[in-house]
Formats: C-alpha cells, sequence, structure tokens
C-alpha cells in the first residue's frame, strides 16, 4: 500500500465534521498557542546567557514537565500538547544548562553566543528623510 492511500484512508476514516469539530476545539488551539514558548525559548538559545534567568527557565521546565503528563494522561491523548512540552521542556534544559556554566561552572565556552559582536554598521546619511538632515 503507498503511503499517499495510507494517508487518504486515515483521514477518510473520519466525517468533515469530526475534523472541524477538532480543529476549532481548544484541544487543538490551546497547544498551538502554546507553541510559542518553545519557539521563543529556541530562538533565545543565541542570546546573551547573562541574560537567562534562572529561576524563570526552572519554572518553565516545571511548568512544561506537569503539562507533558497531563498532556500524555488526558483522554483523548492530546500529542499536539504533548509534543510542544517536550520540546519547550528541550529547549529549557539547555537555557538551564547555559545559565549554569556561564554562572557558576565555566567548562565550556558557549557555542551559540560571541561576545565579540561585529560592530553595526553605520546608516548612509541619503537614506535619512529629509527633515532628519537639518
Amino acid at each position: 500500500m503507498s503511503v499517499a492511500r495510507k494517508v487518504t484512508s486515515y483521514f477518510a476514516r473520519y466525517s468533515r465534521k469530526e475534523w472541524m469539530d477538532y480543529f476549532l476545539s481548544t484541544h487543538f488551539w490551546g497547544p498551538v498557542a502554546n507553541w510559542g514558548l518553545p519557539i521563543a525559548a529556541l530562538r533565545d538559545l543565541k542570546k546573551d546567557p547573562e541574560m537567562i534567568s534562572g529561576n524563570m527557565t526552572g519554572a518553565l521546565m516545571l511548568y512544561s514537565s506537569v503539562f507533558m503528563r497531563f498532556a500524555w494522561h488526558v483522554k483523548p491523548r492530546n500529542l499536539l500538547l504533548f509534543a510542544c512540552h517536550v520540546t519547550n521542556f528541550s529547549a529549557q534544559t539547555g537555557q538551564m544548562a547555559r545559565f549554569l556554566n556561564y554562572h557558576y561552572l565555566h567548562i565550556v565556552e558557549d557555542p551559540f553566543y560571541s561576545a565579540v559582536a561585529p560592530p553595526p554598521t553605520p546608516l548612509p546619511t541619503d537614506a535619512l528623510p529629509l527633515m532628519a538632515k537639518v
């Protein structure tokens, strides 16, 4: 059986109403909205480790641990929420490792952040509006 046929048969098992009920429910939109946390944590991996809050990172690790368990045990199982919190927990664990290394351990140099940033390039004066050239 081809992959396309398997996918088609999976989606054909459910009616249009069942899919609409799912996509219009909090079971779908809650996890979608929650994806902002792991996306922000993954983007923060390239920022200065001095800016990391150990307390907040620990709280977010605990939060994601609790909601991973919830997403797994709720009926029906919410795999979208589970994946969101697995990703967030992993990103926050990386942030905590960076925090501990920067403030206490000093074992490795942070591979994501370089303290020596290139200087910003100045804007050409002809790109400024006429009022700013006064």
